[in-house]
């Protein structure tokens, strides 16, 4: 019997009543990964049985995690350069149908968009005023105060969408751009709060000294100080660390989306989102 034939007759078994059976059922068909989507939402939409639905709606969104956790991991051993394409990661977790070609076409537009505006004669505080003036003015993005604690703040296709995202998702994508556009500006992985800061050139290890000035991606891209930070540390009443104010990795970034979106659903009552998203972040490991 060919693959299909098999795949297809394992797929038929799904309303075995036997769990033990059904269990090493469930493993045949598991074993097949994405590949079995689409005979999985065939057979979903040929019956009327809650249970086998229901079964075949928990297989699906199985292989759809275990692909992510694989293509997260993937992502980790290649030095986690490509930011875009960590967070599109993520971001098909909540929507695993998501059209990646057409986000990354977006995200062309607004690069685009910059490097129209941008020439190498600019100094760093205006290339700054140019990204803020295609993010914030052109573009209109800005920070969803209202509802900063929703788990739809955190993912890229929100963001785009409504053009309202929290400090994290806005500070991601302002990332991305810049560095898009080979304009030196890193994250900041500081407490309750993500913020960006602009270096003396592009290089693997970035350290607090080589920061030239802070931006708040979450306030219009606004340009402050490490004096501001050293105030906001100690307000917060937390000992200062060289961590919050040196730039921080891509790997560090995405650790704080899970982390941050783990939390959001479990303020939402949502812990099956919340445990899934931590096992999830295992695959960085």
């Amino acid at each position: 019997m060919k693959e299909s034939g098999v795949l297809q007759a394992l797929i038929s078994l799904v309303d075995e009543p036997d769990e033990k059976l059904y269990a090493q059922i469930k493993t045949h068909i598991l074993s097949y990964g994405s590949a079995a989507i689409p005979s999985l939402e065939s057979a979903w939409e040929k019956t009327f049985d809650d249970n086998i639905q229901q079964r075949i709606i928990q297989l699906i969104h199985q292989i759809q995690q275990e692909s992510l956790f694989a293509e997260l991991h993937e992502w980790s051993r290649f030095g986690y350069e490509d930011l875009l394409r960590g967070y599109m990661i993520v971001t098909r977790y909540q929507y695993p149908d998501l059209d990646v070609d057409a986000l990354t076409r977006e995200v062309g537009k607004i690069v685009q968009e910059v490097w129209l505006e941008l020439n190498n004669e600019l100094t760093p505080l205006e290339k700054v005023k140019v990204l803020n003036h295609i993010f914030y003015d052109i573009n209109r993005f800005s920070g969803n105060t209202s509802n900063i604690y929703l788990p739809e703040n955190f993912y890229l296709k929100n963001l785009l969408e409504t053009r309202k995202g929290n400090p994290l998702s806005l500070g991601i994508f302002y990332l991305i751009i810049a560095k898009s556009m080979r304009i030196p500006i890193y994250g900041i992985d500081l407490p309750k709060h993500f913020v960006l800061a602009y270096t003396d050139e592009l290089k693997v290890e970035q350290t607090a000294d080589d920061i030239i000035f802070y931006l708040n991606p979450f306030n219009k891209g606004a340009v402050f100080t490490k004096n501001e930070i050293d105030l906001y540390i100690k307000q917060l009443r937390l000992e200062p660390k060289s961590s919050y104010y040196a730039p921080c990795s891509n790997k560090d970034i995405l650790i704080r989306l899970i982390n941050g979106l783990a939390d959001s659903y479990t303020l939402a009552g949502n812990h099956e989102k919340s445990a899934e998203l931590l096992h999830l972040l295992k695959a960085l490991d």
